[in-house]
């Protein structure tokens, strides 16, 4: 059973992938890309990384999905009528090539892959869980947790000065 959920959802993931990059309309393209968020939370839930799924989900499918969809509509972005130009083939040629390099390098790390399996290793019984990260992130990582927030915080004033610099 969880084979199959493994699948749906990764099939899911890799389908709506491909339409986020193919996709004219940018509304569109990023709505596919809740899509792959999602299916990627739900593969995180299958690794029982309750953390991660709700970092998932709350951050990457809710917050920043909603920052791509009002920048988008800010920007009124109009419909691409031709998505390839015919000066365009040299490009879809080297895109062609570098793909079929990537499926190449992909059989060959299965390949050999395959043959030098070695069993898994269990983990330990809270890893994963939100009480374990929390309690890690709260005393041994206090400081780098605090100097991200010092750098996000210096960020976002940047970004005012320079969006003031611009209105004036």
């Amino acid at each position: 059973m969880e084979l199959a959920i493994f699948a749906g959802l990764a099939a899911v993931a890799a389908v709506s992938g491909v339409l986020v990059v193919i996709q004219r309309h940018a509304v569109y393209s990023a709505l596919f890309l809740i899509i792959t968020m999602g299916a990627l939370a739900g593969l995180y839930i299958l690794l029982e990384a309750h953390f991660v799924w709700a970092v998932q989900v709350l951050v990457y499918a809710g917050a920043i999905m909603v920052l791509f969809l009002f920048v988008i509509m800010l920007l009124n972005l109009p419909r691409e009528d031709v998505p390839w130009r015919p000066d365009d083939f040299r490009r879809i040629l080297i895109g062609g090539a570098l793909a079929v390099v990537l499926v190449g390098e992909l059989v060959l790390a299965l390949l050999f892959q395959a043959g030098e399996q070695a069993p898994a290793l269990p983990a330990s019984p809270g890893f994963g869980t939100t009480e374990t990260i929390g309690r890690l992130l709260f005393t041994e990582f206090l400081f780098p947790f605090e100097v991200t927030s010092v750098i996000l915080l210096v960020a976002i004033v940047g970004a005012m000065v320079l969006a003031k610099k611009q209105l004036l």
